[in-house]
């Protein structure tokens, strides 16, 4: 329930695997903070797991529900993964590296998904995800949720489009298409449509969030830096950096629009009654998870997740002190300045 001079937000969650944990200690520290509102979500992949998981705890139980249910899932998805032949190598283990770089296992995946796609590697087109989606989730819960509005976005196989699944279209099919990378699982097909990871075209997407409301604040909590300072030279920095780009993006271009848009309405060449002034902010913590490496995405242990976890709330609650008094006044994100 919104409580006096609360302060409502909407929320735009990057994917980023077991990076996700991040996003999760933001929301952990945002919901424990009475000061403000989540009125909305925005997610891709990680970040619509992170969505429907808090929509669905926030129907059963209220803030406290919301908490709780997002601690359960990261669990589960850390036990999941204890039999997952993917594991840190035993001088990363010595030398505290949370990255795969070193695991045999995941280095011949690596090779191998280059040269033969799932439909080869996994004609029974197994995915370990869907049970604990599943299991985890009562997407009736979240269908019928009320508190909060929930946005997933996937990639349209065939057409290249983005799809938005929202409402009654928030199924474990629709989180499972918004994560499909389509090196690792079969494309998700959904009322004879095909689809891939949602960050190829939007991660996360904004736009959704947009409609007119008296909430004008979108905070992005971002996962994959936008810039790094070292040239990639290795095939392997090769590799993340063009991930980090291309997932990257899509986001980019919205964000150009965005700042675009509001420099028009402030000089008054726009009809400010047909065009909404969107207030944009954002947590990160790129200092903190750039070290990781993109190979770590893959490593949900439950000491490294604990370890995104606090980077997230940490994260939550310095932007927290030094941004909260300007939601609903002006852009802590300086769009102007993303692109000089």
């Amino acid at each position: 329930m919104a409580r006096e001079n609360q302060k409502k937000i909407k929320l735009a969650l990057q994917g980023g695997g077991a990076h996700g944990a991040f996003t999760w200690g933001v929301l952990d520290w945002l919901l424990e903070n009475e000061k403000l509102q989540i009125e909305a979500i925005s997610g891709t992949s990680a970040g619509a797991m992170n969505a429907v998981v808090l929509a669905d705890g926030l129907a059963k139980g209220g803030e406290d529900g919301a908490r709780e249910a997002l601690r359960n899932f990261w669990q589960s998805v850390s036990k999941a993964s204890h039999m997952s032949p993917f594991q840190r190598s035993p001088i990363d283990v010595f030398f505290g590296n949370w990255s795969l770089d070193n695991s045999v296992p995941f280095m011949a995946w690596d090779l191998v998904s280059r040269v033969a796609s799932p439909y080869q590697l996994n004609p029974l087109n197994y995915n370990p995800l869907r049970e604990l989606v599943e299991s985890q989730i009562d997407f009736e819960r979240v269908r019928r949720c009320d508190r909060v509005e929930v946005y997933v976005a996937a990639t349209n196989v065939r057409t290249g489009k983005i799809k938005i699944f929202t409402d009654g279209e928030l199924t474990a099919d629709a989180v499972l298409a918004s994560s499909c990378l389509p090196t690792v699982y079969q494309a998700v097909e959904i009322d004879g449509e095909a689809y891939w990871d949602g960050g190829f075209m939007g991660n996360p997407p904004l736009f959704p969030l947009f409609k007119r409301s008296p909430t004008t604040d979108v905070l992005l909590i971002q996962i994959n830096p936008v810039a790094r300072a070292e040239l990639p030279k290795t095939a392997q920095e090769i590799a993340e950096r063009l991930n980090e780009i291309t997932f990257n993006s899509t986001l980019l271009r919205e964000l150009r629009a965005i700042e675009f848009v509001s420099r028009l309405l402030e000089q008054g060449k726009l009809d400010a009654n047909h065009y909404t002034k969107v207030f944009m902010h954002r947590i990160e913590a790129t200092h903190d998870l750039l070290p990781f490496g993109s190979s770590s995405k893959l490593n949900p242990q439950w000491e490294f997740i604990e370890l995104l976890f606090e980077i997230g709330r940490n994260a939550a609650k310095k932007w927290s002190a030094e941004n909260y008094e300007h939601l609903g006044e002006r852009s802590t994100l300086d769009l102007e300045k993303e692109f000089s």
